[in-house]
C-alpha cells in the first residue's frame, strides 16, 4: 500500500535513535549539536562597564554646576579599578574599561573641550549629561548561572563566542552517525572517467554525500553493480560498522532492481515501499533490529535530493539531537496545473519581497531526471494532493536545500 507523505514522514520519525554523546573542544564544535545546557559562570558584563572613550565623573559635581575637571588619572580596558579621590576630579576611561570608584557617568571626548596648565590636564563640559550615561551595567545582560545556550542548539559563530566567554574549553555534543552511501548501476562509470555512450558519471552519490557534509557527517560510499550476490555480500560487510544507509537507485520495478529483495534477504524490516508523491514515489524505508536504517532513494537525481531533505536530513538532525526547526512558507510567484494525486515537490527559487513576504518561483523542469534544474533552485514549494491547480499567491510550505 502506498503511504501519504504525512505518513511516510512519521513512519521515518518513529525509527529516530539517539546516537550518543562525547566531549570535545569548543574550537572544533562548530556544526555539531550541543547536548549540555550552557550557563554564564559571571554576570554579563562582569563589571560596570565603560561604552564611550572620555572621562568618568561623579555627576553630583556637575549637578552642582561644576564644568570643568581636572584629570587624576587614565582607566584603560582590562587595568584593575582605579578610584577616584576627589569628586572635583576626574579619570579618563577607555571603551571596554572597568568604571573607576565613586565615578557614575560618562562624558565622551566630543562632548569635552581640553586643556592643560604646567602638565595639568582638565575637560570642560559642552554637553547635556545625563547621569549613568554610557555605562553597561555589571549583569544587565545576563545574570550568574543564567542559561545561555539550550541543549538541541546547532552551534555555530556566535555560540562559539560564548563558550569562549564562560571559559567553556570542552563542550559535550552528538555523536555523528556512521553513513554509508551507496551507489547502484552497472551504467555508472567514476567521475574522471570518458562514460560510453551508454554509461554516465556517478554523480547523485556524491550529491548525497555533500549533503551530509552540510550536517557535519562525513560518509564512506560504495558503488554495487547490478548483482544479487555482489549486493549481498558487499552489504553483510556493512552491517555492523554503520548506523545509516543512504543507497541511490535499484529501488523501482525495473527487471534489474535488486536491492530491495536483497536488503530483506539480509534481515531488513521494510517499513514502507512507495510514497504518494512527486519526485520520488520509488522511495523505500526499513530497518534491521541490530543494525542501520535504511533509506532506499530512488536513482532519478532529483527524486533522491528531495528525498535528502524531506526524510533523511531530519531523520538524521533528530537523531543528533537537534531541536525540530519551524516551517518554513512561500507565495507561489505564477499558477501551476498538476494533475497526478500526489503531493508534488516543485524546484523553485525563492525571493524575498521588500514586504517581508517569501516568493515561489518555479524553475523549468524537464522531471525527475534533470539534475541541472536544481541549479537554478533553492527549494522545494509543496503542493498538496486535494488539489489540481495552485492559484498565484497562495501560499504553501517549502523544503529548502540551499
Amino acid at each position: 500500500m502506498m503511504l501519504t507523505v504525512a505518513a511516510a514522514f512519521t513512519a521515518v520519525m518513529q525509527t529516530v535513535r539517539d546516537m550518543g554523546t562525547e566531549e570535545v573542544p569548543f574550537e572544533a564544535a562548530i556544526g555539531r549539536i550541543l547536548r549540555e545546557p550552557v550557563t554564564a559562570d559571571r554576570p554579563f558584563p562582569p563589571f560596570d562597564r565603560v561604552t564611550m572613550d572620555g572621562i568618568a565623573l561623579n555627576y553630583d559635581s556637575f549637578a552642582r554646576g561644576q564644568h570643568i575637571f581636572g584629570v587624576e588619572d587614565i582607566q584603560a580596558a582590562g587595568a584593575p579599578q582605579l578610584q577616584l579621590s576627589n569628586t572635583a576630579n576626574c579619570i579618563e576611561v577607555m571603551t571596554g574599561a572597568v568604571l573607576p570608584e565613586m565615578t557614575d557617568t560618562i562624558i565622551p571626548y566630543e562632548q569635552l573641550a581640553a586643556s592643560e596648565h604646567e602638565g595639568f590636564r582638565r575637560f570642560m563640559i559642552n554637553a547635556k549629561v545625563t547621569k549613568g550615561q554610557h555605562i553597561h551595567r555589571k549583569g544587565s545582560d545576563v545574570a550568574e548561572g543564567a542559561l545561555l545556550i539550550a541543549p538541541g542548539t546547532l552551534i555555530g559563530p556566535a555560540e562559539a563566542g560564548v563558550l569562549a566567554t564562560v571559559g567553556k574549553t570542552t563542550v559535550l555534543v552528538s555523536k555523528l552517525p556512521r553513513v554509508a552511501v551507496i551507489a547502484t548501476g552497472n551504467e555508472l562509470v567514476p567521475v574522471h572517467t570518458t562514460p560510453e555512450a551508454h554509461q554516465v558519471r556517478m554523480s547523485n552519490v556524491y550529491s548525497l554525500v555533500a549533503s551530509l557534509q552540510q550536517l557535519g557527517i562525513t560518509a564512506s560510499y560504495v558503488h554495487l553493480n547490478d548483482d544479487k550476490e555482489e549486493m549481498n555480500t558487499r552489504l553483510q560487510l556493512l552491517l555492523h560498522e554503520t548506523d545509516v544507509w543512504i543507497s541511490s537507485g535499484a529501488v523501482s520495478a525495473g527487471k534489474f532492481d535488486y536491492l530491495p529483495a536483497v536488503l530483506q534477504q539480509l534481515g531488513m524490516q521494510t517499513v514502507f515501499h512507495k510514497v504518494q508523491q512527486r519526485p520520488g514515489k520509488p522511495f523505500l524505508f526499513g530497518r534491521f533490529s541490530e543494525g542501520p536504517v535504511v533509506f532506499a532513494l530512488p536513482g532519478n537525481p532529483v527524486s533522491g535530493f528531495m528525498c535528502f531533505y524531506r526524510y533523511v536530513q531530519p531523520w538524521l538532525q533528530a537523531a543528533m539531537g537537534a531541536r525540530e526547526q519551524e516551517p518554513s512558507y512561500a507565495v507561489l510567484a505564477e499558477k501551476v496545473i498538476f494533475e497526478a494525486a500526489l503531493e508534488y515537490y516543485l524546484p523553485v527559487k525563492l525571493q524575498s519581497k521588500p514586504n517581508g513576504t517569501m516568493t515561489a518561483i518555479p524553475q523549468p523542469y524537464q522531471g525527475s531526471g534533470d539534475l541541472a534544474s536544481l541549479l537554478k533552485a533553492d527549494a522545494f514549494l509543496v503542493l498538496p494532493v486535494d488539489a489540481t491547480i495552485f492559484e498565484k499567491g497562495s501560499c504553501y510550505p517549502v523544503w529548502k536545500f540551499r
